[in-house]
């Protein structure tokens, strides 16, 4: 009768339906880019990009509701985090050391590839937003760990804001800098810039996803003393991450770039 209730238990937290739809969005990614690049078919791009999006979503959202409906916390979130940070600090690694790469190998002809209109009071103004952002969030962690969840998810809410003003921000320092000849393949530091200030700003766009989620449960009352936790200080984590990666980004992509 005891084993019985076991596998009972097992059978009810082991199968979940939601990491199908996510699986295909991920499959989906590089056949929009395929469509695009490859067959010249913008429509079914469109078309892949936006099942894959609501896939995505839809996934997520599913999952994340299924773990606070009928889950419980193993105690491993917060070491799958940090192996996850690691194997981002190898993606970012890589893209550092292309940038370097084509910047010592095209050392003389690079002074002329940097804009004019380059603006290095714009990452400087980025970087406040971000180091702002870093005190919120983490505000908004304390203020969960002693059970203020509204004043949490305020704080949290003001980490979407700075998030999204530093994105729309660079959003158009792009447009400018696009509008003024400065493109993805304009040369290697057009190419290097927007790779390295293009997979932070992904990045960025990830985390306010993540908070988004956050404000959910702390509004909802899913997130208390039993759960969430991991959820939180995870995100928050993340965020740290990227914001330290920014200075990194930051000080390659424009104040070494565009070094003469």
């Amino acid at each position: 009768m005891a084993q019985h209730e076991v596998h009972h238990h097992l059978g009810e937290h082991e199968y979940s339906y939601w990491p199908l739809p996510v699986g295909i969005a991920v499959l989906l990614v590089p056949l929009t880019f395929i469509a695009l690049m490859v067959w010249q078919n913008p429509m079914l791009a469109i078309l892949f990009g936006g099942v894959s999006l609501v896939l995505f979503v839809l996934g997520i959202a599913g999952w994340i509701r299924e773990f606070f409906s009928k889950g419980h916390e193993e105690g491993l979130g917060m070491p799958a985090m940090m192996f996850f940070i690691v194997s981002e600090v190898v993606i970012f690694g890589t893209m550092f050391a292309g940038f370097y790469m084509a910047r010592a190998t095209h050392a003389e002809v690079w002074p002329q590839w940097v804009p004019k209109d380059m603006n290095l009071t714009i990452p400087l103004i980025l970087t406040f937003i971000l180091w702002a952002s870093s005190a919120t969030i983490a505000i908004a962690e304390k203020l969960f760990d002693t059970g203020r969840n509204i004043l949490s998810a305020i704080f949290v809410l003001l980490t979407i804001a700075l998030g999204s003003a530093f994105t729309v921000i660079h959003v158009m320092e792009w447009l400018h800098l696009w509008h003024g000849g400065f493109t993805l393949s304009s040369n290697m530091y057009g190419t290097g810039f927007y790779m390295l200030t293009g997979i932070h700003t992904s990045h960025i766009i990830v985390g306010l996803l993540t908070m988004l989620v956050a404000i959910y449960l702390l509004l909802s009352g899913k997130a208390g003393e039993h759960k969430g936790h991991t959820y939180i200080k995870a995100i928050t984590l993340y965020w740290h991450f990227v914001d330290i990666m920014w200075l990194l980004v930051a000080s390659s992509a424009y104040l070494i770039g565009s070094l003469a």
